[in-house]
This record gives C-alpha cells, sequence and structure tokens, in this order.
C-alpha cells in the first residue's frame, strides 16, 4: 500500500498531468479511520491494502489513452487548442441546399460501419508470432547470396528456364455450346480426326494434359524372328528329292553337334589313366608296413646334416657415411643423368618430324582397324538380335526337328500320320523371340517323411 501511496505521489507531482476522475471520495478515505490489521501474511496484503487510488489513477490513464491517443500532458498545444479567428468570408455564389444535402450524405458514412469502427484509439498489441518467419536465417542468407551473385551478372537457374521456355501461346476464348436442337449446328464427325488445341507444352505436360514420350526402345521388337516361321521345303509331306536330302542333312549336322557335347562331357567326367590302379600300386599298398625301415631312419639322419653345412650364418654389413664429397658427386651425376635424358627426349621429338609420313600411315592403319572393328561388331550384334536372349537362370532349349526319313514319307495326305503338337510350337517360338522366359516343370519335394506304420490285422497274424 504504501508503494501504491508513493507511485501515486510520483506521478501526480510531475507537471501538466490532467486528472479526469473526480476526487470527491478522497477525502472520505482520508477522514476514515485507519484499520490495525496483520499484514505479516501474504493473503492480507490484497484483503487489506487500499489501492483504489491506484486504480483510480491506472483507469484515468487509459481513459485518455483511448480517447485522445496518449496523455494531455504529452500532446503538443496544437492539438489541444486552436486559433479562433471569426466566422469565415461567405461565398459569393452560395451553394444550392439540395446539392449540398446530396454531397453530405454521400460523404457520411453507413451506420453499420460507425458500429462495427473501432472506437479507441490505442492500437492493437503487436503479435510477434505473426511476425516471425520460418528459417529467417537461411532465407537471409540466400537473399544475400542471390545479391551477390546478380551484382557479378549472374543469373539463377531458375531465371534461365523461365527465360528457354517458349512463351505461352494465347488460347482463344471457349466457343458457346449450342443446344442439340440448333438446326444451324455444325456437323460433328465421331470418326474423324481431333483438332489439337494450342497451349504451352510445359503446361499441359506439368498439368497431365500431355502424353509421356514414349522411348524408342520400346517401340522396337525383342526379336527381329518373325512369329510364324515357315518349315523348310524338305518337311513337306511329298517334298523334292534334293530340297528333302538338304533338310536331312541338317537334321543330321544337329545330332552329331549334341553327341559330340555329350562325348566331350564324358571326356571330362571320366576317369584318367595316371588315377587307376595297377599292379605295381597295389602290391605296394599290400607290402607297405612290413619292410625294416632302418634303411629309411639312416638316410633321415644323414639329410639334416647336409642341410646344416649348407647354411651359412652371413655376415651383418654395416653402412658407412658418406663423405661430402661422395655426395657432391652422387648429385652432380643425377643432374648429368637428367640434362642427358631431357637432351635424349628432345632429338627423340626433333627425330619424330622426318617420320610424320610413317606416322600418318600408322595413324591411318590404326582408323581402319578400328573401323572393321565397329563394322564386326556392329554385325555381331545383328547377329545377337535373331538368337534368343537368356531370359532367366535357364537357356533357351531349341526344339527338335521332325523330320521324316525316306521310307517314313506319305504318298497323299490320306496316309500322313499326325506328328508335333501347335500348342509346344508356340510356346517354344515365344521362347525364342524373348516374349517370356525359358521354364521348366517344377520338382515335387515331399516335406513330410514316410512313416511305415504296422496294422494291427498284420500284427496279429504274425
Amino acid at each position: 500500500m504504501a508503494a501504491a501511496r508513493r507511485l501515486k505521489r510520483v506521478v501526480a507531482s510531475q507537471p501538466g498531468f490532467i486528472n479526469l476522475k473526480s476526487t470527491s471520495d478522497a477525502a472520505d478515505s482520508i477522514s476514515s479511520r485507519r484499520k490495525r490489521v496483520n499484514k505479516n501474511k501474504k493473503k492480507n496484503w490484497h484483503k487489506h491494502s487500499d489501492i483504489n487510488d491506484v486504480e483510480e489513477f491506472l483507469e484515468d490513464v487509459r481513459l485518455q489513452e483511448r480517447t485522445t491517443g496518449g496523455l494531455l500532458s504529452e500532446k503538443p498545444d496544437d492539438n489541444l487548442f486552436f486559433l479562433d479567428l471569426g466566422q469565415p468570408k461567405k461565398a459569393e455564389q452560395k451553394e444550392p441546399v439540395e446539392e449540398k444535402k446530396r454531397r453530405k450524405k454521400v460523404s457520411r458514412p453507413l451506420r453499420i460501419d460507425l458500429i462495427l469502427q473501432h472506437d479507441s484509439l490505442v492500437p492493437p498489441p503487436k503479435d510477434v508470432l505473426a511476425h516471425q518467419q520460418p528459417n529467417a536465417k537461411k532465407l537471409r542468407r540466400i537473399a544475400q547470396k542471390a545479391e551477390q551473385l546478380a551484382a557479378k551478372g549472374v543469373v539463377p537457374r531458375r531465371q534461365k528456364q523461365l527465360l528457354r521456355r517458349q512463351a505461352v501461346v494465347r488460347t482463344a476464348k471457349k466457343a458457346v455450346t449450342e443446344a442439340n436442337n440448333n438446326p444451324d449446328r455444325e456437323y460433328y464427325d465421331i470418326w474423324g480426326q481431333e483438332t489439337k488445341s494450342p497451349g504451352d507444352p510445359w503446361f499441359l505436360q506439368q498439368t497431365g494434359k500431355k502424353r509421356v514420350k514414349r522411348p524408342e526402345k520400346l517401340n522396337e521388337k525383342p526379336s527381329v524372328l518373325p512369329a510364324v516361321e515357315v518349315i523348310a521345303p524338305g518337311g513337306s509331306y511329298n517334298p523334292d528329292f534334293f530340297s528333302h536330302q538338304a533338310l536331312l542333312e541338317k537334321a543330321h549336322e544337329v545330332e552329331v553337334k549334341k553327341q559330340k557335347e555329350e562325348e566331350k562331357i564324358e571326356k571330362q567326367l571320366a576317369v584318367n589313366k595316371e588315377d587307376t590302379a595297377t599292379e605295381e600300386t597295389t602290391f605296394r599298398e599290400q607290402v607297405e608296413g612290413l619292410v625294416e625301415e632302418d634303411e629309411e631312419e639312416e638316410d633321415a639322419e644323414t639329410v639334416p646334416n647336409e642341410e646344416e653345412e649348407d647354411v651359412t650364418v652371413g655376415a651383418i654389413t654395416q653402412a658407412e657415411k658418406k663423405t661430402e664429397k661422395q655426395r657432391k658427386r652422387e648429385k652432380a651425376y643425377k643432374i648429368k643423368e637428367q640434362q642427358r635424358l631431357a637432351d635424349r627426349r628432345q632429338t627423340g621429338r626433333q627425330q619424330q618430324l622426318f617420320q610424320l609420313r610413317s606416322i600418318k600411315a600408322s595413324i591411318k592403319q590404326d582408323e581402319e582397324k578400328t573401323e572393321t572393328k565397329q563394322k564386326l561388331r556392329k554385325a555381331k550384334q545383328e547377329a545377337q538380335k535373331a538368337q534368343p536372349r537368356r531370359l532367366g537362370k535357364l537357356k533357351f532349349q531349341p526344339q527338335d526337328m521332325e523330320v521324316q526319313l525316306s521310307d517314313e514319307l506319305a504318298g497323299s495326305l490320306r496316309q500322313l500320320k499326325p506328328e508335333g503338337s501347335v500348342l509346344k510350337d508356340r510356346f517354344k517360338s515365344l521362347q525364342k523371340r524373348n516374349l517370356i522366359e525359358p521354364r521348366e516343370r517344377a520338382k515335387f519335394k515331399r516335406r513330410l517323411k514316410v512313416k511305415y506304420v504296422e496294422k494291427r490285422a498284420f500284427r496279429e497274424i504274425t
């Protein structure tokens, strides 16, 4: 309470302070008898402390701030007083009353706006969180760097992309759709080609209205082989003799190749002659451990003695310290050797000037070799297009050639026997054209072990 009264006395003693509240209650408060209360406890401070004078003072300050925008003692004289110069002179031509009322009515704001208008001159408190910006320090650093680059004349990447982008073609206004029952409406052909509407390609691509460019690789076929391969003329039911013999020869070559591969595998798996047991090796295995080993022990004792005689302890050599004269001689020799190598390189360069023709011929020869290799590589790639690729863990196994021998040929279609399978042929064709991967039938794996149980009837009989 003492602090509140001290604050009031200090403020009241300031020059120019005008109190807008009446102080009629001040005499009553002074005349009232002072109460004796215990103020040692904090809960009695607010209960028995008289702070009416401080609240009146603060309320008066708030009133001045709301009505005048600040304390009257701090206002300049121009805001508080004005100079009365008398009644202004009337204009020669008086303004009509109706015009004056109309102008006043137009300039007067609406009543709803007056109600909603803020009547206090105290500005609203500043919201610090509203003015805070996330990553402000980082954004400030980026802006400073951009200013430095702009001062140097460096254009940002985003701005370059915008400059490189084509100008946006302004589309015409969309025509108003006409009614279906309008006889003057243009005829629309549903099978005709649609007119492409012009527009910014970048905008159409980003909005999903433009098709993504399909890679050229996807337009290529996996294989150059035809979907249906025509059989050789020798495979007919009544072929020509020479064409049939050519087909038989081709089938013979395929079988010979398979036979050679099988023989090669058998040779690799066969046992070597050196590893096979002979009569001598069999006899040694049977007699091993029966012969006395005295002679072998004597030989074993003599061998280490001979080795000890041959071994000589190398003398420990200690490097001698080089003199100053030796160091200078080595340095001079090193410089001389470097100079000799430099002169040799220079002489080699000069000699190459006289070998320009041979160098040119060698370069031309290398280019021809490179071109030949490129052609071979390209031809190999073209040949590989007709071969089945390995798409999985299994290789493509070609289908066996369906060939009939000379005595199996039929004279007519009635005597022809059906061979092969259309389903297998189509399946192998898909594998050969790299459309599906080769597969084999899954092997059956028994998870549970087979358990043999004797039935009760069998046990009773036995």
